[in-house]
């Protein structure tokens, strides 16, 4: 292959990332600049092909975990994350057997399962949110620490 072709397989590479703001196919447009160079300076299509290999696969390995951090650093929980850890009041009794339970958290009413089936925790009691199963709260029940 000539350059070229390179460069017109790494133009679209860069193309595909803007459309799909994924940082994966930005690493193998920077192995097609490497198989520019290797071409421009006479090599291969075989050499052209193995740098354009080990160069994409050396970027998306060692700079993607680094790139990420910075990328995702503004990341913001959503309502199923920040719902984890809450301390939350029982509104019904929370009985995995009976498949009754629901807990008000923030103003919205969720389905309350107990994280221990042998465990029931009764209306008015507060509860830790230990985990979300679908649309239900998994929930423990969560003693006030007194001084």
């Amino acid at each position: 292959m000539n350059a070229m072709t390179w460069l017109i397989i790494m133009v679209g590479l860069i193309i595909i990332e803007i459309v799909t703001v994924g940082l994966t196919t930005i690493w193998f447009a920077g192995g097609a600049l490497a198989a520019i160079a290797v071409s421009s300076l006479g090599g291969g299509l075989a050499i052209q092909l193995i740098v354009f290999l080990v160069v994409s696969f050396a970027l998306l390995f060692f700079t993607r975990p680094f790139v990420m951090k910075f990328i995702n650093k503004s990341h913001v929980k959503t309502n199923y994350e920040g719902v984890i850890g809450k301390i939350v009041r029982i509104t019904e009794d929370v009985s995995n057997y009976d498949g009754t339970g629901t807990a008000v958290v923030n103003g919205q009413e969720w389905t309350a399962r107990a994280s221990d089936d042998e465990k029931k925790i009764t209306a008015g009691k507060l509860a830790k949110v230990i985990n979300i199963s679908g649309v239900k709260l998994i929930v423990e029940e969560y003693e006030e620490e007194t001084n």
